[in-house]
């Protein structure tokens, strides 16, 4: 599958917004606040009342992804195709089978983890091969679009000071202390390959202690790091709190986490050309400096709404 390399400017919009955005600007129909996002009516049975069919998007359950979403919804009815968002349905293990039963038609992945969650033996870490093996890989009736140059890893993160008490540089630094340390992450890192399972494997790092933390590397994760509560975090690549409190973020060269593109995984019925055409498109425009400063306007100091900031991208970028 071909890969776009264009590299643009990084939007200027998104770094100079002041807050008071008001929300839910008609950008897509988000789910409403609170209770399960999947609980509402499917798309199934929107069409049996008569409703036209509209292509659902769906989001894991962190800023970035519910933003992605909005701009793939976004773009989507920019086009004349009807879309809508259900936000913040949760992990991996969630999403993928509401995709599989109808409930969702499209969501945000990152080819890597993608690759890891639904083959678990998978050793590739290059983008080119990870691309290669996911179609033959996923689920029936689920298919990936073009990938982005966008590109958002896990990654453990150590505040400065526990970086130069312990001269951590990399995880193999690490790995050395890591049963002197307390590691906060989402609970499910404890299962899967990429997380503490692989950096036993990889790195025989093995932790004191293992502190789950629901939000992703969010705001509870940084304090709790921030705090020394934990002394390493899991934290995503484009989180803009990195930047803001100085964090370090270690090296990983036995590449525990491999290639990770932005890419549209979808239902084949309920993605048609036409939609997957303007999906692509999106992943053409779509950088990791505009993920940085996406995340930045929602969960930084500006506190806008994912809708918002994805209209900025998509007035930034042609799409409105």
């Amino acid at each position: 599958m071909t890969q776009h390399k264009r590299r643009i400017a990084r939007p200027k919009g998104l770094t100079v917004l002041a807050g008071g955005i008001t929300l839910a600007l008609g950008l897509a129909g988000c789910s409403g606040g609170g209770g399960d996002p999947l609980a509402s009516e499917s798309p199934s049975e929107s069409a049996a009342s008569g409703a036209a069919e509209t292509i659902v998007v769906g989001s894991a359950d962190f800023p970035e992804s519910s933003t992605l979403a909005e701009i793939y919804a976004g773009a989507l009815n920019g086009a004349g195709i009807p879309a809508e968002t259900k936000l913040g349905i949760g992990s991996r293990e969630v999403y993928l089978p509401a995709l599989e039963d109808g409930s969702i038609d499209l969501i945000p992945e990152y080819t890597g983890a993608l690759l890891v969650g639904v083959d678990p033996d998978t050793e590739l870490v290059d983008a080119g091969e990870i691309i290669d093996a996911l179609p033959g890989a996923l689920p029936e009736g689920l298919v990936i679009l073009e990938p982005s140059d966008a590109e958002n890893k896990d990654a453990m993160v150590v505040t400065k000071a526990t970086a130069e008490k312990y001269q951590l540089e990399s995880i193999e630094d690490l790995a050395k202390v890591c049963d002197q340390l307390t590691l906060a992450a989402p609970a499910e890192f404890a299962e899967r390959v990429q997380g503490l399972i692989g950096l036993k494997d990889k790195y025989g790092c093995e932790f004191k202690e293992f502190t789950p933390i629901g939000d992703s590397g969010g705001p509870l994760t940084v304090d709790a790091l921030l705090k020394d509560d934990v002394q390493v975090a899991d934290i995503y690549t484009t989180t803009p709190a990195i930047v803001e409190n100085d964090l370090v973020v270690l090296e990983d060269p036995l590449q525990n986490w491999p290639a990770q593109q932005v890419v549209p995984l979808a239902s084949s019925q309920a993605v048609n050309d036409q939609a997957a055409e303007v999906l692509n498109k999106v992943s053409a425009e779509l950088t990791t400096e505009d993920l940085i400063d996406l995340n930045q306007a929602v969960s930084g100091d500006q506190k806008m709404d994912p809708s918002e900031a994805a209209r900025m991208w998509l007035e930034e970028k042609g799409f409105a």
